[in-house]
C-alpha cells in the first residue's frame, strides 16, 4: 500500500505530523477520526516531501537509535521479572530526561490501562514506532510471550543500530581528511597563490604555461570564495530535494548498485538487513507473506526493495523465496543459496538469521578493506594537487634567483 503523510490535531490541540500506509487518502482521513484527532492533511509521501531530510537531524525523534533500544530491552526485563504492563511502563516513565519521550510512554501506558493492546498503543505514536516493531509486538502478544519477543527485538534494534554505526564510522575519518585537506588547498589557493602573482606582475617576468594557470585560479578563488561556498550547499539542496522524487531515487539506487566497488558492497549490506528482518519476524511468529511487506520497507535501496516486493507476488502464487529473488538478480548468490537451504531443511528463520550474521561480517570486512585503501588514495591525491601548486609558484621564482645569481 502507499504511504501517505498527515497532519492532524490531537483531543489536546496539538498538531500531529506523521505517516501512515493506506490505500487512499481517505482511509488516512477515517483512521485519524477513530484515533479521536481531526485530520488537517493528508497526502501522498512522494507529493508531500516525504522522507527523511538532512534537517531532522536537528529534530530528533522522541525514540530513535539507542534510546529506543534501551526502552526496548528494560520493558522486556521487567516483563520478563513478572511486572504487569502498565507497571512496566509507569516504571520507564521516570526513566528517560527528555520530556517528549516521557509524554509517549505516558501516552501509551494510558492506552494499554484503558484495554487496548501493546501494539495498538504504540501503533498510535503517529510513526514513533516502525511497522516492524509494532508487527513484532503483536505477533508476540498473540503468542503470549511477549517479553521473550521483547528480547529478539531489542537484539535486531541492537545489530541493526551497530551495522549502521559501522558504516558511518568507517566513512568519518576520510570525509574529515577530505574537508581539511581541501581547506588547505582553498586557503593556499586563495591566498598565498594571489601574492605571488603580485609579486610576478610587478617583477614582470616570462611564467611557465601551468604557473599561470595556478596564479588564474588562485586569483579566482579568491574573487569567487562566496560562490565556492555557495555551491557545496545548494548541492546538498538539490540532492537533498532529488533524492526524495521517487524517479530520480530509483534511477540512482539502480546506477548505484551496477558500479564495481559500491554495488556489491551495497548489495551485502541490504542482503545482511533484510535477512535480519525477515529472520527475526519469522522467528516470532509473523508469516511470511506479511513479513516481506515489512522487510521490503527496512531496505534503503529501492531497486532491490522493488526485487523484495516482486518475489512477495511470487511467492504469493506459490514459488520458494530464493527463487523469487533470484529473478532479480541483484542480491548476492550466496545469500540465496543460504535461504533455499533454509527453504529445504525447514528452518528458515534460522538460516536467515546466519545468513544475517555471515554478511554482516562480510560487509564490516569490505568496508575496512576500502576504507584501508581509500585513505592514502584521498592523502595521495590531495597532497600531490597541494604540492603541484606549490612547485608551480615557486618554479619561476627558484629560475629567477638562478639566473640573478
Amino acid at each position: 500500500m502507499p504511504l501517505y503523510r498527515y497532519k492532524a490535531l490531537n483531543p489536546r490541540g496539538e498538531m500531529l505530523d506523521g505517516q501512515m500506509e493506506a490505500a487512499s487518502d481517505a482511509e488516512v482521513v477515517a483512521r485519524l477520526q477513530e484515533q479521536g484527532h481531526l485530520p488537517v492533511q493528508a497526502q501522498l509521501a512522494g507529493e508531500a516531501g516525504g522522507g527523511r531530510s538532512w534537517r531532522s537531524l536537528l529534530k530528533p525523534q522522541a525514540f530513535d537509535g539507542e534510546r529506543l533500544v534501551q526502552f526496548t530491552q528494560q520493558l522486556a526485563t521487567l516483563l520478563g521479572a513478572g511486572q504487569p504492563l502498565d507497571r512496566a511502563l509507569t516504571i520507564l516513565l521516570d526513566l528517560p530526561e527528555d520530556e517528549k519521550a516521557r509524554h509517549v510512554i505516558a501516552d501509551v501506558r494510558d492506552a494499554v490501562r484503558g484495554g487496548a493492546p501493546l501494539s495498538s498503543a504504540l501503533e498510535r505514536q503517529h510513526g514513533l514506532f516502525s511497522r516492524l516493531y509494532v508487527n513484532m509486538v503483536r505477533a508476540g502478544e498473540a503468542g503470549g510471550s511477549l517479553h521473550e519477543t521483547l528480547q529478539r527485538l531489542g537484539e535486531y534494534l541492537e545489530r541493526s543500530r551497530a551495522l549502521k554505526g559501522r558504516v558511518v564510522n568507517a566513512l568519518i575519518y576520510p570525509i574529515i581528511l577530505l574537508l581539511v585537506v581541501s581547506a588547505a588547498l582553498l586557503f593556499l589557493l586563495g591566498y598565498v597563490v594571489p601574492q605571488f602573482a603580485t609579486m610576478y606582475e610587478s617583477l614582470d617576468v616570462a611564467l611557465p604555461w601551468f604557473t599561470q594557470g595556478v596564479l588564474w585560479l588562485g586569483l579566482g578563488v579568491r574573487e569567487g570564495w562566496p560562490l565556492l561556498v555557495a555551491a557545496p550547499l545548494l548541492l546538498l539542496w538539490w540532492l537533498d530535494r532529488k533524492r526524495r522524487d521517487p524517479v530520480f531515487r530509483d534511477r540512482l539506487d539502480h546506477w548505484l548498485l551496477q558500479r564495481r566497488l559500491v554495488g556489491p558492497l551495497l548489495a551485502r549490506l541490504e542482503a545482511a538487513r533484510l535477512a535480519r528482518t525477515l529472520g527475526t519476524l519469522l522467528r516470532n511468529g509473523v508469516p511470511l507473506l506479511p513479513a516481506l511487506g515489512i522487510a521490503r520497507n527496512v531496505l534503503g535501496n529501492r531497486a532491490l526493495s522493488d526485487d523484495v516486493g516482486k518475489a512477495a507476488e511470487d511467492v504469493k502464487n506459490g514459488h520458494g523465496l530464493s527463487a523469487s529473488l533470484a529473478k532479480g538478480k541483484r542480491f548476492p548468490r550466496l545469500a540465496l543459496q543460504m535461504i533455499q537451504v533454509g527453504e529445504e531443511s525447514g528452518a528458515l528463520d534460522a538460516m536467515l538469521l546466519k545468513t544475517a550474521d555471515t554478511f554482516e561480517r562480510e560487509t564490516a570486512q569490505a568496508m575496512d578493506r576500502l576504507l584501508a585503501a581509500l585513505v592514502p588514495v584521498i592523502t595521495i591525491a590531495l597532497a600531490s594537487v597541494v604540492g603541484l601548486v606549490i612547485v608551480a609558484v615557486l618554479v619561476p621564482l627558484y629560475d629567477l634567483t638562478n639566473a640573478l645569481g
